[in-house]
């Protein structure tokens, strides 16, 4: 386990390194680790851990409601990188109790946290009772909610008095342009929404196209409070 000053002392430490020196050095720190893949910062992450030979394990969550070009990118990540992905799929007998009495668009009137607990929390839960560590793409500008993401972190929202999760943030001072020339120097795969305007990516029903000037996450849950915009998946950032 890591200790609350050993933390800071590593995100200290990590202020001067590039993010897969911060990999690879927490890789070696705790081995047993995962990452979470879903969009272009992932992949610019899978491509750091793949030519270090880091090998994490790659996991990825379908909730059943995602657009057919993310099927498509994972994929085309997984053939690629030649790696292994893992799909992590919500309960079927939550989906169908919360679908039956609330139909299929609930989150329209009632917000995105039931909807997003079923199909994304509880199995990043459960997946994560086998792990000490995650690596997530989450970066600083993403959005307000954002703007104090560390390089790593004790997870408070999956850790528990008997197992302790850190999440670790390799990204977390890059800009998203910093991410695209990453991927476009390199040519590496990326989901084709975002050449649709869509730039943070999630379900269907809950992924628009952001205009001039707006933060990327603002294309998600549009008609809730601007500028918290957590899934659930990340709720230590509105603890910050």
């Amino acid at each position: 386990m890591l200790s609350a000053p050993q933390v800071s002392q590593l995100n200290t430490e990590f202020e001067n390194m590039l993010p897969k020196e911060i990999l690879a050095q927490m890789s070696e720190l705790i081995p047993n680790s995962a990452m979470a893949f879903s969009g272009a910062e992932d992949v610019a992450i899978i491509d750091m851990a793949v030519k270090q030979r880091l090998n994490p394990a790659v996991f990825t969550l379908d909730t059943g409601r995602l657009h057919p070009e993310t099927y498509r990118f994972l994929e085309e990540v997984r053939t690629h990188y030649e790696i292994q992905i893992e799909t992590l799929f919500p309960d079927a007998n939550e989906v169908t109790k919360l679908t039956k009495n609330k139909g299929l668009f609930s989150f329209y009137t009632d917000g995105h946290e039931e909807c997003c607990t079923i199909r994304k929390v509880q199995p990043l839960r459960q997946r994560l009772k086998s792990v000490d560590a995650w690596i997530t793409g989450q970066r600083q500008d993403q959005s307000p909610s954002r703007a104090e993401v560390p390089f790593i972190e004790i997870d408070s929202t999956f850790s528990t008095e008997d197992h302790q999760v850190i999440k670790i943030n390799p990204l977390a001072k890059w800009t998203s342009t910093e991410v695209w020339s990453y991927i476009r120097l390199l040519e590496l795969p990326y989901n084709e929404l975002h050449d649709k305007g869509m730039v943070s990516i999630g379900c269907e029903p809950c992924t628009r196209a952001t205009g001039p000037g707006q933060h990327e996450r603002e294309g998600r849950w549009w008609w809730e409070e601007a500028t918290i915009k957590e899934c659930g998946l990340h709720l230590t950032n509105l603890e910050k």
